[in-house]
Parts: C-alpha cells; sequence; structure tokens
C-alpha cells in the first residue's frame, strides 16, 4: 500500500503521473493520498484553507480506483510529521506493506525530518522518484540512516517540471493554467475564484 503525502495546493497532472508510475512499477495494491493541513516545514507560508483544498483532491482520487483519499491526518491536530502518520497508518493496517511515494528532492533531505530513524523503521519501503541529474548518494543516506537504502526503490517516469506554486502564480496573474490540471480542478479553481483576486484568502495553516 502506497501513501502519497502533501499539501495538493492545488493537485496536479505531475502529482497524477507520479502516483500511477508508482501503483504499477511499485505494484501497489492501492495508493493512499494523505492531505496535510498543516505541513511542519510551510508552517511560515499561507497555505489554503483545507476545506478548498480537499474538493479538488476528493477529484483527483474518485476517478481512479487504485487511489484512496486517506483522513489520517486532516482528523488529528498538527503539526503533521511523516513519523506519525507511518505510525498510525501501521496501526491501522497491521498486514500491509507501508511504501511511501517521495520525490528524490525529499530522499536527499531525509536525514533532516523530524524522527527520521522512525520513519525509517516504520516504512517498509520509499517509491523515488528521481529528476534528470538527481545526485543521490545512497551510500552517505545509509550511513545517515541505518537501514535506508535496501528500502528505495526509484519510479521511473516522464519529467513534468510542474509545480503548485506555479500554477497559483499563474491563475493570480491571468495566465493560461487550464492543462496542467484535470477538468474537474480547472473547473473547480475557476468556479470558485481559488488563488484570484475573488477568492476566499489563504490563511496561516496553524490558524484557519
Amino acid at each position: 500500500m502506497g501513501i502519497f503525502g502533501g499539501t495538493f495546493d492545488p493537485p496536479h497532472v505531475g502529482h497524477l503521473i507520479l502516483a500511477g508510475e508508482a501503483v504499477v512499477q511499485l505494484r501497489l495494491s492501492r495508493l493512499l493520498w494523505v492531505l496535510t493541513p498543516v505541513p511542519p516545514h510551510k508552517l511560515d507560508q499561507p497555505i489554503t484553507p483545507l476545506e478548498l483544498r480537499l474538493p479538488m483532491l476528493r477529484h483527483i482520487v474518485e476517478a481512479d480506483g487504485d487511489f484512496e483519499l486517506s483522513r489520517v491526518e486532516m482528523d488529528r491536530p498538527g503539526p503533521h510529521y511523516a513519523a506519525d502518520t507511518i505510525r498510525l497508518l501501521g496501526e491501522r493496517y497491521p498486514s500491509a506493506t507501508l511504501v511511501m511515494v517521495i520525490g528524490g528532492d525529499s530522499l536527499h533531505d531525509l536525514p533532516t525530518w523530524h524522527m527520521a530513524a522512525d520513519l525509517v523503521a516504520a516504512c517498509h519501503e520509499f517509491g523515488v522518484m528521481r529528476r534528470p541529474g538527481d545526485a543521490i548518494d545512497l551510500a552517505d543516506l545509509e550511513s545517515r540512516l541505518p537501514g535506508l537504502g535496501d528500502k528505495v526503490h526509484f519510479v521511473e517516469a516522464p519529467l513534468l517540471d510542474i509545480a503548485s506554486s506555479e500554477i497559483r502564480r499563474r491563475v493570480r496573474q491571468g495566465l493560461p493554467f487550464r492543462y496542467y490540471l484535470t477538468p474537474e480542478v480547472y473547473e473547480y479553481i475557476l468556479a470558485s475564484g481559488l488563488y484570484s483576486d475573488r477568492s476566499a484568502p489563504p490563511t496561516h495553516p496553524g490558524n484557519g
């Protein structure tokens, strides 16, 4: 069972491509999309309120039978650390093989994460999406987080250099953004005025 976490502000086709490839290449029975209300590494940044992000992710998840929306972080107070999330999922699904799906940049930074050793111990595997030219030193990571090296499995997928922040900027500036998104998410953003001047203002994740 895969675990794919993020703020998804908004979820875009790059997320979908990585998710789809992870399901096939890692032979996942299903992929849990974990929407993070309070990302610890973004405490100093404005985050769109959860109630506005959640409908977009529902559109994404409900379109694919291999995907499932998890409330493991939405139903508990933050900040939400990955080590706690994986531990809770392990308790909830004791017979499942837990595979955390992350990017190569996250793998590189993993030793700096909160309770990183506990996270590595709790995860059975890490599915890692690499970018061309990534300099990932598994031997160094293994020396800092023993047991990690054998758990890393790389996911090959076409590189789409799409970022949610770029989509938000495009909406705000009136630039084209339609084809970065699924039709349902695109229509939701238009109908709600999300990310534009007429949308509800983003709030600090700890305050909203």
